[in-house]
């Protein structure tokens, strides 16, 4: 049986924050070879209520999963979602700050699985709630950076900065630009009369991480050959062509697709910026190999939509969403229209179901606080 906030902390609880997810728009597997990004904010987000929990436990409920945790403050939460919590309650416990006991529950819009970073959301919404109820200071990058090291190390999830960075400090109208290795960030206008389209394929992410991984080791491998730190350092992108394959393809997707972003954060015309992003998701398919048929599928029926100036996969790959341009005041009629075909392709009767997450149903509730 589903519990309730007022149940869970017998009243009200003593300070509610959310935090978004993020759809990057370009810059994909660029984050872990200290590349560049332009994600934007999600209009869905994880609501993260917290109290001092009374007790010498902590008490974390999600209604999402229908999962309750419970575990001594001498003890360790049991892998799940309480891991990300729990990373974020440690991390800033090194900081030198005093935590006590808490008690979290934790209510998400955000989809699970569908390449929105529902993880970064949760992470970012504990930090700010955490920073809420004990009056600590932490800056909103540092506070993304404790949040991927909570990833990594206690939901061993070896994931770069990006998704933190984009729920921490991102928008839902603007876009984000940011230096992985630097931690350089700043905002800046989507192409004027423009609006975004996101739909889930319904695929999920079956080997994201395991596929995520070995890309990462394979870009490792091509920088030690090339005699660079990182893939961002390589000057000449001719270079990369000397590699053996998939070396080759994968430094060439991400030395390309780093070169995508700095044209976009220059500044171009939305038919420009339409075509990087078809590029970029040629890049994935071909190069990075992280897309799947139904991705492609589903950017060709988004690309085939009114309106619609460029469409590609967001995320990881292997399934969840596609991100694609519109002009403005056709993205609702663009993204009906895309999603028709989209199940058309695939024949009465299949399993594989997409969904429009953005723009969000008009008939959405939203029932999360921002702190």
């Amino acid at each position: 049986m589903t519990i309730t906030t007022d149940t869970f902390f017998g009243g009200a609880p003593e300070v509610n924050a959310s935090a978004p997810g993020r759809v990057n728009l370009l810059g994909e597997h660029t984050d872990y070879n200290d590349g560049f990004m332009l994600p934007v904010a999600t209009p869905q987000r994880t609501l993260v209520a917290m109290s001092r929990s009374g007790d010498d436990h902590f008490h974390f409920y999600s209604p999402n999963f229908d999962a309750t945790v419970t575990f001594a403050k001498d003890s360790s939460a049991p892998q799940g979602f309480g891991s990300y919590i729990e990373g974020c309650i440690r991390l800033v416990q090194a900081e030198g700050i005093e935590v006590p006991p808490l008690r979290v529950y934790v209510e998400t819009d955000l989809p699970v699985g569908s390449g929105l970073s529902s993880s970064a959301a949760l992470e970012v919404a504990t930090l700010r709630a955490m920073r809420a109820l004990l009056g600590f200071e932490l800056d909103d990058v540092k506070l993304a950076r404790i949040a991927q090291r909570a990833e990594i190390e206690y939901a061993h999830v070896n994931c770069g900065i990006m998704d933190q960075m984009a729920s921490s400090l991102a928008d839902e109208t603007n876009m984000l630009f940011i230096d992985a290795r630097t931690l350089e960030h700043h905002l800046s206008a989507l192409p004027p009369d423009t609006e975004l389209i996101v739909i889930d394929s319904g695929v999920a992410r079956t080997l994201a991480a395991s596929k995520y991984n070995e890309r990462r080791a394979e870009c490792e491998e091509a920088s030690r050959i090339l005699g660079v730190t990182a893939l961002r350092d390589v000057v000449d992108p001719a270079s990369v062509e000397t590699l053996p394959s998939p070396l080759r393809e994968r430094a060439r997707h991400v030395v390309q697709e780093n070169l995508r972003v700095l044209e976009a954060a220059k500044g171009v015309d939305a038919e420009r910026f339409g075509e990087l992003m078809n590029a970029s998701h040629a890049s994935l398919r071909d190069d990075y190999e992280v897309s799947i048929r139904a991705l492609d599928v589903l950017c060709d029926a988004l690309r085939a939509a009114p309106g619609v100036l460029g469409a590609r996969l967001t995320g990881a790959g292997f399934g969840g969403a596609c991100v694609a341009l519109c002009r403005k005041g056709q993205a609702q009629e663009a993204a009906a229209t895309a999603l028709a075909a989209y199940h058309d392709h695939h024949g009465p009767g299949n399993d594989v179901q997409g969904r429009i997450l953005i723009p969000v149903p008009t008939d959405r509730k939203d029932k999360n606080e921002s702190v």
